[in-house]
């Protein structure tokens, strides 16, 4: 009943509102059109048998209104028209997509027409989006889209392009629908390839221009060169019968040669060091590139257009590699060869050439060339190399495990690159990115060498976690002696002032794709390192970043992976309480904490089952708490005295008793060796006649009563008695002498001394004073 009071609330106001006012409307109508999805996509049966709330009648109405804006004179009314359309075929699916070719006719209609841009950008993303739910309805893709997919592909190609006076098309000089026209031919053509086929001329010489035109990419966003990069690789979805991996192969290696070719010039001014592993390969000398500045004008392996400069020449370069990147990549039609090692090779000659360290400028230097050419070159080799660095994570994502025969070479190449120019953040974020998905590959099998490789890289990573501190700079300085002037000391004034700076400053560097590439990175350090080849300094400035960010995982993996002993050296203390201080509510926290809660029932010796344990339990609570009673009652009643009341003779008696007892432990230690074995179950304590007061026990002895005296208490080194629980409560002792306490020992003794070991609580022999 609600779909159906909004679907005629809908159409009340598309029939009422005048054609000017709808665009204001239209964002309203579309959003409650996907309320009413249960009656627009209802079958018309259905329908028919509903007849009672008019349903049909509603949705026609609404299907008629709809294709009546979509052919309006107006460009309000059309713009409405457009995005109703959207709005309805996703409310009702089948039902509507069925009967929409009028509707795709008027929207290619519309593509032609002097419409705005944004009416145009909306028509292209619904009839791309129609031509998409159709894919599942074979009956739908003969009827609707086999028809239209042509013109469709020709109109945009039209809004992007000009035809030359020589019948080639061009890019136009301001393409507002590029992006727009490339995101639909790429969702496109996978799933039509055979329509695509008689565009895919057009479709790479169109391309070619974006993908090489060093001038022209520069005034396109980043999003735009990447959809032409992948629909310049999805073009061999339309090669010809089994031909499509020909295609892919033969388009990658041209890449590659391409990208050989443009290093040529723009290294023309350094002398290479690089030997290609291929023998048919064969550079160009820098002796034969001549001329005022680095350039090609000749042919080029893809049929890339002519450049010039070293900036142009390395935005070639950085362009190809990202080309490359999504042939590694995207997905192919049929299997591939991919061509590792001449990705190999290409990557070792790019990353070869590096940043000079301060005072070696002239280490590469080649005196037939300007001094200023190769400044420009040093100011280019980072983003040269950050593709490089690209290049090599789009390899390891796509090939996996399967990498692991060149990723020591990759690992390599990358901390080459890193040592020269780590003052780059785009190449760190870069490098730490492609050092989180290698690690899990290669991480546990690195020998202690390869590990050192990598330290520069890891307190890199650290540093970028914990930036310094300018108001720490300056407290330092003014702790040094007052060797130097006054007029010589510089501080920061702005951090007296406003002493917030610095906090604003550590949010902000939060937020980075730095910081964030870094902190994914060192969890990963821990995990997939050899824990014993991490130098002690470096492992302290990992866990001093893990606790100052409060990084859960990396300060888990810390105390799950500590440092082994070595001898000679102390025990790396452990940073589980950081952890347990900040993230004291983690489920895996608590696990760290108490990881045998609850107790596991059972011993080093042996399993136990539970009916076994409740046997043992109750034989434990039959023979040991009267034994143990009766022990504590011996000892015990030399405190009787100042504990419980008791006559006066007695009381003289027991602190006589007392202090011969406390001689006798004093003068004769008992020694581990000395202590009751197991051989000794036959024997029986020895308590001599008066010695022991006979004061009554008021209360019951527990076991959490017991003390045992430093003579008789168990060692580490001594057998194990039998296990007594210490929360069995022992049942009370009555007894009205200690006679009865002994009698009812020895009694228990004899009947079971296999089962209970005794203690002598003195010695076996009299003392000679007596």
């Amino acid at each position: 009943m609600g779909s159906s009071t909004s679907l005629r609330a809908i159409t009340h106001r598309l029939t009422t509102t005048p054609v000017q006012d709808l665009p204001h409307v239209a964002p309203y109508v579309a959003a409650s059109l996907s309320d009413c999805s249960d009656i627009i996509s209802a079958p018309q049966a259905k329908k028919t048998a509903n007849s009672d709330d008019n349903d049909a009648l509603l949705v026609n109405k609404l299907k008629a209104r709809v294709t009546s804006l979509v052919q309006d004179r107006t460009p309000e009314g059309r713009w409405t028209g457009v995005v109703l359309v959207k709005a309805t075929i996703e409310a009702g699916q089948w039902e509507i997509l069925h009967e929409c070719a009028p509707w795709v006719r008027g929207l290619l209609s519309i593509l032609s027409k002097y419409d705005p841009i944004s009416t145009k950008r909306l028509s292209i993303i619904t009839l791309t989006r129609i031509f998409h739910l159709t894919y599942q309805y074979p009956t739908l893709v003969r009827e609707i889209t086999t028809p239209s997919l042509p013109n469709f592909v020709t109109a945009l190609l039209n809004l992007v392009s000009v035809k030359q006076p020589n019948g080639e098309q061009s890019l136009s000089k301001a393409p507002l629908l590029l992006e727009t026209v490339l995101s639909a031919f790429t969702e496109l053509i996978s799933r039509h390839p055979t329509i695509f086929r008689p565009f895919s001329n057009q479709l790479q010489n169109l391309l070619l221009q974006i993908v090489g035109s060093s001038n022209l990419s520069s005034s396109l966003s980043s999003e735009t060169v990447h959809l032409a990069q992948t629909l310049f690789v999805s073009l061999h979805h339309c090669a010809p019968k089994n031909t499509s991996s020909e295609k892919w192969t033969k388009d990658c290696k041209n890449t590659i040669t391409s990208i050989h070719q443009t290093a040529d010039h723009i290294f023309r001014s350094v002398v290479e060091q690089w030997e290609s592993s291929n023998p048919q390969f064969k550079a160009t000398q820098s002796s034969i590139v001549q001329g005022p500045t680095p350039g090609d004008d000749g042919s080029n392996a893809l049929g890339l257009p002519s450049w010039q400069g070293v900036n142009s020449g390395a935005t070639r370069v950085v362009t190809l590699l990202g080309l490359l990147s999504r042939f590694i990549s995207g997905r192919t039609q049929s299997v591939v060869n991919i061509p590792v090692g001449a990705i190999l090779d290409l990557t070792s000659r790019l990353t070869a050439v590096t940043f000079p360290a301060a005072g070696d400028d002239n280490t590469q230097a080649n005196r037939e060339f300007s001094r200023e050419e190769r400044v420009a070159l040093w100011n280019e080799l980072p983003r040269i190399h950050t593709a490089c660095i690209d290049l090599f994570r789009a390899t390891t994502r796509t090939l996996g495990s399967s990498l692991i025969s060149v990723a020591q070479s990759i690992l390599e190449q990358t901390t080459w690159i890193f040592e020269a120019e780590f003052f780059n953040s785009h190449l760190r974020t870069s490098c730490y990115l492609l050092i989180t998905e290698i690690l899990p590959l290669v991480g546990p099998s690195m020998s202690k060498s390869n590990v050192f490789s990598v330290a520069t890289l890891i307190r890199k990573c650290c540093h970028d976690l914990i930036p310094a501190d300018d108001n720490r700079t300056s407290k330092v300085q003014h702790s040094e002696p007052k060797a130097k002037s006054k007029g010589a000391q510089t501080m920061n004034v702005d951090a007296f002032l406003n002493p917030a700076h610095g906090v604003s400053q550590t949010k902000d560097l939060a937020s980075t794709e730095t910081y964030s590439a870094a902190l994914e990175l060192l969890p990963h350090l821990y995990n997939f390192l050899p824990v014993g080849y991490i130098p002690l300094p470096l492992r302290t400035e990992m866990d001093r970043a893990a606790i100052l960010t409060a990084n859960r995982a990396a300060m888990s993996s810390s105390v799950m992976n500590p440092m082994p002993p070595v001898k000679g050296r102390r025990t790396t203390p452990s940073i589980l309480p950081f952890l347990a201080r900040r993230h004291s509510k983690e489920l895996e926290v608590e696990c760290l904490l108490r990881p045998r809660m609850p107790v596991i029932v059972g011993s080093a010796g042996g399993v136990y089952e539970a009916d076994d344990y409740e046997e043992e339990e109750e034989d434990d609570s039959n023979h040991v708490p009267v034994t143990v009673s009766a022990l504590s009652n011996a000892q015990d009643v030399r405190f009787a005295a100042t504990n419980e009341p008791s006559s006066e003779s007695t009381e003289t008696h027991t602190v006589q008793s007392r202090n011969k007892n406390d001689n006798l432990d004093e003068s004769n230690p008992k020694r581990p060796n000395d202590l009751p074995q197991e051989p000794q179950l036959a024997k029986k304590a020895r308590f001599e006649d008066g010695t022991f007061s006979t004061t009554f026990r008021s209360t019951p002895v527990t076991l959490s009563e017991v003390s045992l005296s430093p003579a008789v208490a168990p060692l580490a080194s001594a057998p194990p008695l039998p296990a007594v629980s210490s929360s069995v409560t022992a049942p009370p002792v009555e007894s009205t002498a200690l006679s009865g306490v002994v009698a009812k020992a020895q009694n228990d003794d004899e009947d079971s001394d296999e089962d209970m070991p005794t203690l002598n609580l003195e010695p076996d022999t009299d003392d000679d004073d007596e």
